[in-house]
């Protein structure tokens, strides 16, 4: 293994550390935030502001689970059984938070319509009070999260935040229209509104957990081909995989022929690869290395043999 591979991958385990606290506090935030919202809005009547109360709810439960997965995968050795530890728990538990807000989605639409059909009034000064606060959890939420490159669960819980504010300020949009123009329906159309956002925030968190759980390539794999190919010595690429593990950890093979003349020439060609691939933003990376001779002779042998 490489300097530069080891560097690489002490970076990724420090940032998965620093990245597992940012959510243990997030958490702690959003439940903090959801009990007040939640009891403010059994309170003053809004189903806007209960609304942006689960909304929290969910987005903690998510926080929880995210923490839960990277707290696991850090104390997981890898190799064994386990090749790579348990990293692949983060894109699980990002699958299982977006499937989650699915039912949420589906309550909040509910509820709103019927307060369409049976407007319930509201403490508008409160009620503003209250999302106004919850407004504050979420800007505070996104200045803890936001800095370095975020992994698939911080963005995961950015969006999430990201539809959280949206949902606090349709809320005391809304509440500001019931005071000021007497229109109870402003609420449930806030609710509507923020049932939009939890819906896009569950598409784009599902997005990208699919793409890692089946492992879609995150580099262009035929731009990365022609990027070794031009690398001294390296006549072709014969195979190339690269996948992620999880947002932290990607990982590639890369099978080539090349124009090696020695074992340490060849021994060049190989780290010069590696450290193409490390640039490239891939952590773990396998290269095999043919002359012209070898790599005909195995592509002989794999060719289907007519009677």
């Amino acid at each position: 293994m490489s300097h530069a591979h080891e560097q690489e991958t002490a970076r990724s385990e420090t940032a998965s550390g620093r990245s597992t606290r940012k959510l243990a506090l997030v958490a702690v935030v959003n439940f903090v935030g959801f009990v007040v919202e939640l009891a403010g809005g059994l309170l003053f009547g809004s189903v806007a502001l209960i609304s942006d109360a689960l909304h929290m709810l969910f987005d903690m439960l998510a926080y929880v689970m995210a923490f839960s997965a990277g707290y696991t995968a850090e104390r997981f050795e890898s190799g064994g059984t386990w090749s790579y530890g348990l990293h692949r728990l983060e894109p699980v538990a990002a699958f299982f938070n977006g499937i989650l807000l699915i039912p949420m989605v589906g309550y909040i639409v509910w509820e709103s319509y019927q307060r369409f059909l049976d407007p319930v009034s509201i403490d508008p000064f409160l009620t503003i009070i209250i999302a106004t606060g919850g407004l504050l959890v979420n800007l505070g939420s996104v200045y803890i999260l936001q800095g370095d490159e975020m992994s698939l669960n911080e963005r995961g819980a950015f969006y999430h935040l990201l539809g959280d504010a949206g949902g606090s300020i349709a809320v005391i949009v809304s509440t500001a229209a019931v005071a000021v123009f007497d229109l109870p329906v402003a609420d449930p159309v806030a609710a509507v509104f923020i049932a939009l956002l939890i819906l896009w925030s569950a598409g784009t968190v599902l997005r990208e957990s699919t793409s890692i759980l089946l492992q879609r390539s995150p580099i262009d794999s035929d731009e990365l081909k022609t990027e070794l190919t031009a690398l001294d010595g390296v006549e072709r690429i014969e195979d190339l995989h690269v996948w992620q593990v999880c947002s932290q950890l990607t990982v590639g093979t890369v099978r080539l022929v090349d124009g090696a003349t020695s074992l340490e020439e060849r021994r060049e060609i190989r780290l010069q690869v590696h450290d193409h691939l490390t640039e490239r933003g891939i952590d773990h990376a396998t290269v095999e290395c043919l002359d012209v001779d070898e790599a005909d002779s195995e592509q002989t042998d794999q060719t289907p043999h007519t009677h």
